[in-house]
């Protein structure tokens, strides 16, 4: 069985997508192994997060020299702090650079494997959790509803501190998550962050609320397994990943 790399664009300061990446897709029944290049940076705020943008090309270098079968830029909020619909022009400007060295690797970010997922399960009416400060959520809920989505709830934990936010626990994002008004919601974005942890949470959130619970981690997840037309069935890890279709709300 062959081994797909899988190269992460990640701020240096997080630790949670090289953790639930990895555990997401060490149950697929394929070989991966995981590569990283970081940017800088410490507080999640607009002027840190156009500075850490700025590395990507270096980024993208580093990873084309592994020899990787894609590209995850692992940040959501550095890509939809940008604007409506930016996750096309970074995705499509990281391929660019990769194929000026000749790699064909599928180029994935985070914000459009969310608004991927939630498209597949036609989900319209999507509620979010959230570790951000307001005015930065409040970019998210936007960059949601440019898409065409409905956003009737969410909750931002207002935690700007990137490295707090891989410490927050999962009891705070499970009372977040419950302090929600869900009737009528389609799905539930249990992390629309992947440096917030959320994986062992997503199936008992799903069990509890009664619809799909998918997070910026499981989503990423999917949109891998897809781009690399490799079979999506992973237990234990919420309706997304599960029977190799996700599920139609």
């Amino acid at each position: 069985m062959s081994i797909r790399r899988i190269g992460l664009i990640v701020p240096s300061s997080n630790v949670t997508v090289e953790t639930e990446l990895p555990q997401l897709l060490g149950r697929a029944g394929n070989v991966f192994s995981f590569h990283s290049s970081r940017m800088r940076l410490h507080a999640v705020t607009p002027e840190e997060l156009r500075a850490m943008n700025a590395q990507r090309e270096r980024c993208v270098l580093e990873l084309g020299d592994a020899g990787v079968d894609a590209v995850l830029y692992a940040c959501l909020v550095a890509i939809m702090a940008m604007g409506p619909g930016h996750h096309r022009d970074a995705e499509f400007r990281i391929a660019e650079q990769l194929g000026t060295g000749g790699s064909e690797a599928k180029v994935l970010s985070s914000a459009g494997s969310l608004t991927r997922a939630l498209t597949d399960i036609r989900a319209s009416r999507v509620a979010l959790v959230m570790p951000y400060l307001e005015p930065l959520a409040r970019q998210v809920v936007a960059y949601l509803e440019a898409e065409g989505f409905v956003i009737p709830q969410w909750a931002a934990l207002e935690v700007a501190d990137n490295a707090a936010v891989g410490c927050i626990p999962g009891d705070r994002v499970m009372a977040a998550a419950r302090s929600l008004d869900l009737t009528g919601v389609d799905a539930l974005v249990l992390s629309c962050c992947v440096q917030m942890p959320s994986l062992d949470l997503i199936q008992q959130a799903e069990d509890e609320f009664g619809l799909p619970v998918l997070s910026a981690a499981t989503a990423g997840a999917y949109s891998l397994l897809r781009a690399l037309e490799l079979p999506v069935d992973i237990p234990g890890a919420g309706s997304l990943l599960r029977a190799d279709s996700p599920v139609t709300v």
